[in-house]
């Protein structure tokens, strides 16, 4: 999954900078309305245009009839009866192609969060504890034990503000983290030769970088944050940071991730909507 998220990362890269020169808002929507319409050609692919159509026509049909016979108790209670079931089989027509279509549709809303709904960890002045960034790792079940032999490296401009303090009964280990420089850091994290990488981006200037505020395990998991390796093989279950501040872009309705899910999901849909007709879609 790695090499896939890896390759993902890659191609967006290619697709996102040019469009990124216009504004982060414009490479947002146009890739939302590329997809939008794409989704639209695949699902007139997959999907049983034909059936479709047949029972949207027969629908219509079941509701004349019932405006017909509105006097009729027995036929329009039949009527309704017969409404009800192409409800449910239109229903079924097109939520079938839309399982296949949740996979690309999850890969690109992941990329789109993990570069533009969050901002860069702010630099943090020195200070009392509980002013910095909480780190925490989760070990696996069967290493639980081994929080006691957990090491952290930190590389320069990033310090400890507090003792690491360690959970062996629940495998876990928590430590203050205190970025006082602007840039890019690797924390290397170890338990014995079980070696990981966490990144952390520090100052406005890293603005715009694709960035996570945690390493995962599970396969949904590592769909939905594919900017780092996932820990999968390795004996860590998770390992995280303060989350990330959400990002406030004033061309999405509302700032953070959610806000970059709903820019994502409106522009496909307005221009999926505006395709249906040139396309000759059938939903």
């Amino acid at each position: 999954m790695n090499a896939i998220n890896s390759a993902m990362n890659s191609l967006f890269d290619v697709l996102l900078t040019p469009l990124e020169a216009v504004g982060e808002g414009f490479a947002v929507y146009t890739l939302s309305g590329v997809f939008g319409v794409l989704a639209l050609v695949v699902f007139k692919r997959i999907s049983w245009q034909a059936g479709i159509t047949a029972t949207k026509g027969k629908i219509k049909g079941h509701m004349i009839e019932i405006r017909i016979y509105q006097n009729d108790l027995v036929l329009v209670s039949k009527a309704i009866c017969k409404v009800l079931l192409r409800n449910v089989q239109y229903l079924a027509l097109n939520f079938g192609p839309f399982i296949p279509l949740s996979i690309p549709f999850v890969i690109v809303a992941a990329q789109m969060v993990t570069r533009y709904g969050f901002d860069p960890m702010p630099i943090q002045e020195p200070g009392l504890a509980g002013q910095g960034i909480e780190l925490v790792i989760e070990l696996n079940e069967d290493q639980k034990s081994s929080a006691a032999d957990v090491s952290i490296e930190l590389p320069e401009g990033v310090s400890q503000a507090s003792p690491i303090v360690r959970s062996p009964g629940q495998g876990r280990v928590f430590v203050e983290l205190l970025p006082q420089v602007a840039g890019t850091y690797e924390i290397q994290i170890a338990v014995g030769d079980d070696a990981v990488t966490k990144m952390l981006y520090v100052g406005d200037e890293h603005r715009g970088r694709q960035m996570q505020g945690e390493l995962v395990s599970s396969l949904l998991d590592v769909m939905l944050w594919p900017a780092e390796d996932s820990l999968s093989g390795t004996s860590f279950q998770r390992i995280a940071l303060q989350s990330y501040p959400e990002s406030s872009p004033p061309w999405f309705p509302m700032g953070g991730p959610l806000g970059v899910l709903l820019a994502f999901v409106v522009g496909s849909m307005v221009f999926g909507l505006i395709a249906i007709k040139p396309l000759g879609v059938q939903i």
